[in-house]
């Protein structure tokens, strides 16, 4: 709280100080470095890099089946196979991997009628004994429950 009994003028509170001095100019800065110019980008052809290729499933197929075959007589080492294919070793096991599923699919075959036939007999035999076991737990709960006097 302010002091009531001081009588001082306000004005020499509140006047500014000699000694502080008024905020200079802001310095100038220079100006800013302008980027390097992109070189212009070259034809398609001109570029030594390997441009990505799409290849069919068939394609895919025969050059897994390349590497494998070459790989299995034991001709070249996996890499030196895939090399030779002209993919990398991270395409390889994509393609690897991406086939795998397709093939297992196909070689999932239909019972026959006599397979046919057992499935029906297990599970009916199936079905009778969860009967049995149903009324043999229901028997053991009503014994219980007469025991502690549920009932």
């Amino acid at each position: 709280m302010a002091d009531e009994s001081n009588t001082g003028s306000i004005a020499a509170a509140v006047a500014p100080h000699a000694d502080v001095k008024a905020p200079a100019a802001k310095k100038k800065r220079s100006p800013r470095r302008q980027k390097a110019v992109a070189e212009p980008r070259r034809a398609v052809s001109e570029t030594p890099a390997a441009k990505p290729r799409r290849y069919s499933e068939q394609q895919r197929k025969e050059k897994l089946k390349l590497i494998e075959t070459q790989v299995t007589e034991g001709k070249v080492t996996l890499k030196d196979a895939i090399k030779s294919a002209g993919i990398s070793e991270q395409t390889y096991y994509q393609w690897k991997r991406t086939v795998k599923p397709v093939e297992q699919k196909a070689e999932k075959r239909l019972p026959t009628g006599e397979e046919l036939a057992d499935l029906v007999r297990l599970e009916e035999e199936n079905q009778r004994l969860r009967k049995l076991l149903a009324e043999k737990l229901r028997a053991e709960n009503a014994d219980l429950r007469k025991r502690l006097g549920l009932d």
